[in-house]
């Protein structure tokens, strides 16, 4: 989902028709709702009334995510590019998309989701029940319109009585489509990793290296990196190069000032998710560390907050060392639809 916002008119009727109306979730034979386990410090699973998670709806978008039938080529599914191995993301600098074309950036982790302010790196969609239809429709990506996406999943041997159950007897449509893999994605939640258990006291739960990293952190990063979920979700120019092909959150505002900066990222997992930055180039956790250290490129527009850190090789190895320990994965969820 590397994200290039299309703002035709099939997407913007789309999306207001789903922001008008939602599904009908009012019927009482609906299963229970998933119950998604998050680790302490993270606030309630945020999951909007006219999209609850029901179990059917949930395994329906899981079905979905994971099947090459929404690309044109019938060879990529959204799986393809966030692979759960690697907490949701896909270890390349730029993800491949249907016949090898290569997308514009780097494919983030799709861990916690759910808790973001926006969505793709430049903020180009507000909320899970329209980013899906971006890489659907994106030439790079899965480069099939939602038409002909909803005709092959009527023309399905099995999609239309899942869609079904899922949505109280309604078959394919953007709405229950979107709806659908919005609701699987939400319960892409990260299990407790030691840095967890360390904020809930346990001091144990890091090495005295990584302590030492994580102080350092809270001096110099926590601006941008704050809190259980270590982001503001805001935008920054983090002091790389920039190009006219991607300048960022400008594509979407028009503003000058917005060039070259981008959605500051979860650090949660990042362990797992190299290459890093938008467009995947740098491949280790030294590297990003190295860059923040000496300041950044110093690139037009460049947050003042990045600047020269002039850390010992020790302390840039502690960094690094806490970094590491931010090996999240997904926790497990209970999809057994009880009442």
């Amino acid at each position: 989902m590397l994200a290039r916002l299309w703002r035709g008119p099939f997407l913007l009727a789309a999306v207001l028709a789903m922001a008008a109306s939602g599904c009908d979730s009012s019927s009482p034979e609906r299963p229970a709702l998933v119950t998604v386990p998050v680790p302490q410090g993270f606030a309630p699973l945020p999951v909007p009334p006219q999209n609850p998670l029901y179990a059917d709806r949930v395994a329906l978008g899981e079905r979905l995510f994971f099947d090459p039938v929404l690309s044109r080529d019938r060879t990529v599914s959204c799986g393809s590019c966030h692979l759960p191995e690697l907490s949701f993301s896909d270890g390349r600098q730029r993800s491949v998309g249907v016949g090898g074309a290569t997308g514009l950036r780097n494919a983030p982790s799709l861990l916690n989701v759910a808790y973001r302010k926006s969505l793709f790196w430049d903020g180009g969609a507000l909320f899970l029940e329209s980013q899906a239809l971006v890489p659907l429709e994106d030439p790079h990506e899965m480069d099939l319109a939602p038409e002909a996406a909803l005709e092959r999943l009527r023309e399905h041997p099995e999609y239309p009585v899942l869609f079904e159950r899922a949505f109280d007897g309604d078959g394919p449509s953007v709405q229950t489509l979107t709806y659908a893999l919005a609701a699987y994605q939400r319960t892409l939640v990260s299990a407790p990793v030691a840095f967890d258990r360390y904020r809930a006291g346990d001091t144990s739960a890091l090495s005295p290296e990584a302590r030492d990293g994580l102080a350092l952190f809270q001096t110099h990063c926590s601006a941008c990196h704050a809190g259980a979920q270590l982001t503001t979700d805001g935008f920054e120019n983090n002091g790389t190069s920039v190009t006219d092909d991607d300048p960022g959150r400008e594509r979407i505002t028009f503003a000058s000032g917005d060039r070259g900066t981008f959605r500051v990222p979860s650090l949660r997992a990042v362990a797992r998710t190299a290459p890093y930055f938008h467009d995947g180039r740098f491949q280790t956790l030294e590297a990003v560390v190295a860059h923040y250290d000496e300041g950044g490129d110093g690139t037009p527009g460049q947050s003042p907050r990045v600047r020269p850190l002039r850390l010992s090789s020790g302390e840039k190895a502690a960094l690094v060392a806490f970094l590491q320990t931010l090996d999240d994965r997904p926790a497990a969820v209970d999809r057994s639809p009880t009442r």
